[in-house]
């Protein structure tokens, strides 16, 4: 990341920027930086300004205590007068909550698109799931317990044990282990872990929620009712893929969604 700007509470953000023409910034979910979203701003670049940064507590982003979700809404509201004073954002995952909620609070918007923003289901009893993680993963990060917490997180995507043991052994597990913190950011992100509909209702521009249809069902129900809830919302589903979303797939989809506001 080559370029700073600083939010409102005095927290300085990294992030780069390639292309040219209307601006659309880039969000990251959890577990990850700016560089993770890298590969497809630089497709989206050859038609956009495309903007991407390390969301606080990460990378080479400050992280000024203490922590709400409105200070990540308020970083993105310096990014976006960094672009010029408007821009589309793409979310994906958690990010795409945090682009919603920016949305939804009235920043300079053009359009939003999500990818799979784990919004849940309770129905079969997963309120209680995600309550113990939510308080297993305080209490870790409370007793500097980061590879603990990094654990139920992974276990909480569905990672399998064997693979978990095999990730606290891999070169990555340090870095991993240094934004741990930020976990609690998503999860706060996240809220009760439903779909906010009532707040996805006050969006005032068109949003694309899409998802893998090798993804699971409950991932692809959740992008539907995020479409649902917002007045302009569209669902639009991605053959074959999972989570883990092609970028070269992706970036014809967002370019034509993004263009079609310009």
């Amino acid at each position: 990341m080559d370029k700073k700007t600083l939010s409102r509470d005095g927290t300085s953000l990294a992030y780069a920027r390639a292309g040219q023409g209307p601006a659309v910034i880039l969000v990251s979910g959890a577990m990850s930086t700016g560089g993770t979203v890298a590969p497809l701003a630089g497709l989206l670049a050859r038609h956009r300004t495309a903007y991407w940064y390390d969301r606080r507590g990460r990378g080479g982003s400050g992280d000024t205590a203490p922590y709400a979700v409105e200070r990540e809404v308020e970083d993105l509201a310096a990014l976006i007068e960094a672009a010029g004073g408007e821009a589309a954002l793409y979310g994906v995952s958690s990010g795409g909550a945090l682009a919603l909620e920016a949305a939804a609070a009235g920043l300079p918007v053009s359009r939003v698109a999500v990818y799979e923003v784990p919004f849940a289901d309770f129905s079969e009893g997963g309120a209680g799931e995600r309550a113990a993680y939510t308080r297993n993963l305080t209490e870790a990060l409370g007793q500097g317990r980061r590879g603990d917490a990094v654990e139920l997180f992974l276990r909480l995507t569905g990672l399998a044990e064997e693979m978990i043991r095999g990730a606290r052994q891999s070169p990555m597990w340090p870095a991993m282990e240094a934004i741990a913190p930020t976990l609690a950011y998503d999860d706060a992100v996240m809220g009760d872990g439903l779909v906010p509909r009532e707040r996805l209702s006050s969006i005032g521009v068109p949003v694309l929620s899409l998802a893998g249809s090798a993804s699971p069902d409950w991932m692809r129900r959740a992008a539907e009712t995020v479409a649902d809830a917002a007045p302009e919302g569209t669902y639009r589903p991605l053959p074959d893929q999972t989570h883990m979303v092609d970028p070269n797939v992706l970036a014809p989809v967002l370019t034509e969604f993004f263009t079609d506001g310009s």
